[in-house]
């Protein structure tokens, strides 16, 4: 896991539209960056409708939401649809962001050891700074973890 203080690394991704994102359109502004294995699982749906439901909270604060997964833009746009998410998600279906941020590596699950997404999440501030790194997410009440 990324440690607070450290500069965030750059990234660039597609969003569910099919337009690019970088680090660099959040330059000035204070960005919760998180990390979840699956669209439309349960843990990764409690996580994303806690965001969703503070989501003006995040806004009055000054802070930008944006999920990653290795799922697909197609994927993310009906996630996005089902749960009316108001934030965008990359697709990071070659890795590459979730890697840069530490977010993928071995992890358990039901006693077995596997190659997967780590759930994670990094709040970036204004000068793309890790101001906070949360490894262990509560998923349904996310939103409160990082307010």
């Amino acid at each position: 896991m990324l440690q607070k203080g450290t500069k965030a690394p750059y990234f660039e991704g597609t969003i569910e539209t099919g337009e690019r994102v970088s680090l660099n359109d959040y330059a000035g502004k204070k960005l919760v960056l998180y990390f979840y294995p699956k669209d439309s699982t349960p843990g990764c749906t409690a996580e994303a409708c806690s965001l969703r439901d503070n989501y003006e909270r995040f806004l009055a604060q000054g802070y930008e939401v944006l999920g990653v997964s290795r799922d697909s833009g197609a994927s993310h746009q009906r996630f996005i649809e089902k749960y009316q998410l108001p934030f965008h998600l990359v697709a990071d279906t070659d890795l590459t962001i979730l890697k840069a941020y530490e977010a993928w590596g071995e992890k358990k699950m039901y006693g077995k050891v596997t190659l997967g997404t780590i759930r994670t999440t990094y709040v970036i501030d204004e000068n793309g700074i890790i101001v906070d790194a949360i490894g262990k997410v509560n998923t349904k009440a996310h939103a409160d973890q990082i307010l």
